[in-house]
């Protein structure tokens, strides 16, 4: 069994790992650390949980019962929690904050998108979990770039569900302003550029063209919606047959041949991409859940293969209906 250590553990992204990994056939919960909760238990917190753990809080985390802890912390506190904390080299660390989504000769992180980097995931001990947006933009993308078949600017509009902000309310997610209403921000300037373009630059070296990305705070609770397009001179079908290719041996990205709806992959590890040909333009459309495929699912797929068990164990997750 997998010993696990949960470090962060009153946020969004921590519930969805806690809901995965308490039926994951190879785990074990060891521990769930969050130092304004402790001694609480988790359900009081979780809610969805009630009935299935009586796991409490704890204060300190004990490393030495774990295999792999799970960094579920705010942006720039993992790394001054690996700084301030003793973590045995044995440890393997899952980071789901961008502390280390950027190479850097700094860290020994490596970027942990399963359909980007997977035999390298296999090997490491350290992995950078992707952001939420960047997950579903590269899902769309990555084809394209590894055949070397971005030759224009890229056009992005995608839109995120109020838990991709977390669980800390401000002006911008409490219900009475997101219902019934949508806002643009971060336009051009949205912190996952960065690691979107490492990694399309990683499969077409060189690649130097406009990125252009327009987040959308939507009127929903979870799920990500991107339509990407850029220049394109092959035909739909060959199109098709790229992006197949490519995904062949990776599980949990599906092209569908009808213009899907986010409903399809809300409360799964799930991406579906749709395509359609415009003149001499390509138009993806890349649906993922922000928690699950766009965090703590992915996390939990990056923690199989670095174990060295099936890909999607633990991870048969259904979608909700209506």
């Amino acid at each position: 069994m997998i010993k696990v250590g949960i470090i962060g553990g009153a946020g969004y992204t921590a519930g969805e790992l806690f809901r995965i990994l308490m039926y994951h056939p190879q785990v074990q919960i060891q521990f769930v650390q969050s130092s304004s909760n402790a001694g609480n238990l988790v359900s009081d917190v979780h809610a969805d949980l009630l009935g299935d753990t009586e796991i409490r809080f704890v204060e300190k985390a004990d490393f030495n019962k774990v295999d792999v802890i799970f960094l579920c912390m705010g942006h720039g506190k993992s790394k001054a929690f690996i700084k301030e904390n003793a973590i045995p080299g044995n440890v393997k660390i899952i980071d789901l904050s961008h502390d280390f989504r950027i190479m850097s000769d700094t860290h020994d992180f490596i970027y942990g998108l399963p359909e980007l980097n997977r035999e390298e995931v296999r090997q490491s001990n350290h992995i950078a979990n992707p952001g939420c947006f960047a997950t579903g933009i590269q899902l769309g993308l990555l084809p394209l770039a590894a055949n070397n078949l971005i030759t224009g600017e890229i056009h992005v509009n995608a839109i995120t569900g109020s838990t991709g902000a977390g669980q800390e309310p401000s002006g911008t997610t409490h219900f009475s302003w997101r219902s019934n209403n949508l806002s643009a921000y971060k336009i051009f300037q949205h912190q996952h550029q960065g690691e979107i373009l490492q990694s399309l630059g990683q499969l077409q070296p060189g690649f130097n063209k406009g990125f252009n990305f327009v987040p959308v705070r939507g009127n929903h609770t979870r799920g990500i919606f991107v339509t990407a397009y850029t220049a394109y001179q092959g035909t739909l079908e060959e199109a098709v047959s790229m992006y197949k290719a490519y995904y062949k041996s990776h599980p949990f990205v599906v092209i569908s041949d009808k213009n899907p709806g986010l409903k399809q992959v809300i409360n799964t590890n799930k991406a579906i991409i749709y395509l359609e040909k415009h003149e001499g333009k390509l138009v993806v459309i890349s649906l993922t859940d922000n928690l699950l495929k766009g965090a703590s699912g992915q996390a939990v797929q990056n923690m199989n293969l670095m174990f060295g068990l099936e890909e999607t164990s633990g991870l048969n997750l259904k979608p909700v209906a209506f």
